[in-house]
């Protein structure tokens, strides 16, 4: 899970560098799970020969990192946690791509302007870890020129039971971090009035992804 979004405090009590270095394993050894590989399918439809890429709370990027690979010419992640920088430029020099991936640490919904728009924008299991969740998606929108693509939980009993003990285990241990469950409607709403269409959506286990483009 990458983060973050919104609220920089909990997101940075939870995701150290620990966590950014194992995320950073399992990519290697793995890849994409079939949730991302449809992300970056979606993303590239249409081609992205000189797009800018837009990962907003990418983690270690993999997801701009693979859209660079398939063409794009430049990538930005932007982060509210810096622990994930050191890992995301250690994937873009194995990778060859160190000079159009750039970092930065920025909240988009308390600084909008210092985040430039971008072609493709991403944002991979982002919503669920800010109460602000509807807010990011619309910010996503408006920084999208082409094709927006997001995943966020499903809202199914199952998985509203799931984050609901998982809250309750981040309570018992002191974490001031929460993970949110909202709804696919308002999201896609969100998206929808800052001029994108939704075009394409698919689910895998507790998690749904979407693509939207601009008309």
């Amino acid at each position: 899970m990458n983060c973050c979004g919104g609220r920089a405090g909990p997101c940075e009590e939870f995701f150290k560098p620990r966590v950014a270095r194992r995320g950073l394993a399992q990519y290697r050894k793995k890849g994409h799970g079939d949730l991302e590989r449809q992300m970056v399918a979606a993303a590239t439809e249409g081609g992205l020969a000189g797009a800018r890429v837009l990962e907003l709370g990418g983690g270690i990027g993999t997801l701009q990192s693979e859209l660079l690979e398939a063409g794009a010419e430049r990538g930005e992640i932007v982060e509210l946690v810096s622990a994930w920088e050191p890992y995301a430029r250690e994937l873009a020099r194995e990778k060859g791509l160190e000079d159009r991936m750039t970092f930065r640490v920025a909240d988009v919904l308390e600084e909008p302007e210092s985040v430039a728009p971008a072609d493709v924008v991403v944002m991979n299991r982002v919503v669920c870890c800010s109460p602000d969740g509807i807010e990011l998606a619309a910010a996503a929108a408006r920084l999208t020129r082409r094709t927006l693509v997001l995943s966020f939980p499903r809202d199914a009993v199952w998985v509203r039971v799931g984050f609901r003990l998982l809250n309750g285990l981040l309570r018992l241990g002191r974490r001031s971090f929460r993970v949110f469950l909202h709804s696919r409607e308002a999201l896609l709403a969100a998206a929808r009035a800052e001029g994108l269409g939704l075009v394409e959506s698919a689910s895998h286990g507790a998690w749904e992804y979407a693509a939207l483009r601009r008309a």
